[in-house]
């Protein structure tokens, strides 16, 4: 690896053994889970990391030598869900992430909110359950966040009008690009109904509509899949990070693609996401 790199502490979890801590190099760090996946074999997965102290890093790590190195099995780390692509607890908030359950949850306030939690690859199936259950989809907004390749800029890019199959072909052909980087979050708008299935950058599935008799058919579908629960704890509530797979592209690359794909940059500024007043209307005219 000759480009620039960091050293992350990972904890990997595998499907029949103890997790495992191992220090890694990456360009991101989805690079360094890569490598700690590749190295636990299959079935692994990111279950917490952080960035790793100057005492972590091996001789000659910081001039290119980039072997991972393997610290142990800790059979006392917390497990919780497998989760999906793009988001992972911090290790300091591993015991409070191991307590979220998958389901799903109501939400007060201005519009008719439902929020899930699914694990691993069942969020992507249900998204696309929904997504082709949907009397429509009108357009998909995908918002690049300010972290994503530490740009510190948020762009807001908005496809073309478009209608359920070809949405469902768009994500099926891009779905690791879009859907498994934790640094962008993917709207599908529905502009009759007032209603927005959203993907969110922390990978929970969100539907925000003023349609009542919609959003009871939406929570029918989601209890498919998961349990209806009281409240709902998800990553955004504690410590995490944000990466996005070794196969993702670069951000200006990602630009590239998604101006090629015919989509349209209709906002932008510096920093994060403000406060959305109206999650219903879109960003389109």
């Amino acid at each position: 690896m000759s480009q620039r790199h960091t050293w992350y502490r990972l904890a990997i979890a595998r499907p029949d053994g103890p997790t495992e801590i191992v220090v890694a190099p990456g360009a991101h760090l989805g690079d360094a889970i890569a490598l700690g996946v590749r190295h636990a074999g299959r079935g692994s997965w990111a279950a917490a990391a952080a960035n790793a102290i100057a005492a972590e890093v091996p001789l000659g790590g910081s001039v290119g030598k980039n072997d991972l190195v393997v610290r142990g099995p800790d059979p006392d780390f917390s497990l919780g869900l497998r989760w999906p692509l793009g988001v992972v607890p911090s290790f300091d908030s591993a015991r409070k992430a191991a307590a979220i359950r998958p389901g799903f949850a109501r939400r007060t306030g201005d519009h008719l909110v439902l929020e899930a939690q699914l694990g691993g690859r069942e969020l992507d199936e249900l998204l696309l359950s929904v997504l082709e259950r949907l009397p429509a989809a009108d357009n998909i907004e995908i918002k690049v966040a300010d972290h994503h390749d530490d740009h510190g800029t948020t762009e807001i890019w908005l496809s073309p009008r478009l209608g359920v199959k070809k949405a469902i072909h768009w994500l099926d052909d891009h779905d690791v690009e879009w859907l498994h980087n934790g640094h962008l979050e993917l709207a599908i708008y529905l502009r009759k109904q007032r209603s927005t299935l959203r993907l969110t950058e922390h990978k929970t599935l969100a539907w925000v509509s003023d349609d009542a008799d919609l959003t009871a058919q939406v929570a029918t579908w989601l209890g498919e899949a998961v349990p209806e629960l009281d409240t709902l704890s998800t990553l955004a509530q504690v410590g995490h990070f944000h990466w996005r797979p070794a196969a993702t592209s670069a951000r200006p690359r990602l630009i590239d693609r998604l101006r090629r794909q015919g989509l349209r940059k209709v906002d932008a500024w510096p920093g994060p996401r403000p406060p959305v007043k109206a999650l219903t209307s879109g960003s389109a005219p």
